[in-house]
């Protein structure tokens, strides 16, 4: 087995593992944490709701991420990726990293104003800086992989 196949496989079985992390995570233990918090602290009750649906909605958009490198490591494996079939899914990965980016940014403004510290703002703003290195990386990435398809395409016809 060559060593790409064994990434391959590898990376796989980590999706699979990561993905049932967060399966738990948002089905058990987000909820629970919430709850346990309002109970704790009854004048954060009211924040029970939102912030268990902001979890699971970015824990969400974390699933949409590793089904869709899943999908690319499928086409990787088949000798595909250099075709139109990979842009879907890499556009769907940038879909799903704007989305959790545009929620992160409207709960940053939300809590910059309602801040008493800056602890939490410097912290959300790291977060909010690294989803979005992490969407451009994608999106040179994904230009990068146009090209090489474009190449790819071109040697196809040319052959």
């Amino acid at each position: 087995m060559s060593p790409s196949r064994w990434a391959v496989a590898l990376l796989r079985a980590s999706l699979v593992v990561l993905f049932a992390v967060l399966v738990l995570l948002q089905v058990f233990s987000l909820p629970g944490q919430f709850r346990h918090m309002a109970e704790q602290s009854p004048q954060d009750a009211h924040l029970r709701w939102p912030l268990t649906a902001l979890s699971v909605y970015w824990v969400l958009c974390a699933q949409v991420v590793l089904v869709c490198t899943w999908r690319l490591l499928g086409l990787v494996r088949a000798d595909r990726i250099f075709s139109r079939a990979s842009l879907a899914w890499v556009d769907a990965v940038v879909g799903a990293v704007a989305a959790a980016w545009v929620v992160l940014a409207g709960v940053f403004l939300y809590a910059g104003v309602r801040s008493s510290g800056p602890g939490n703002l410097l912290l959300l703003f790291l977060l909010l800086v690294g989803l979005a290195v992490v969407g451009l990386v994608v999106l040179v990435l994904r230009a990068l992989l146009r090209q090489a398809t474009a190449l790819r395409t071109d040697m196809d016809a040319v052959i």
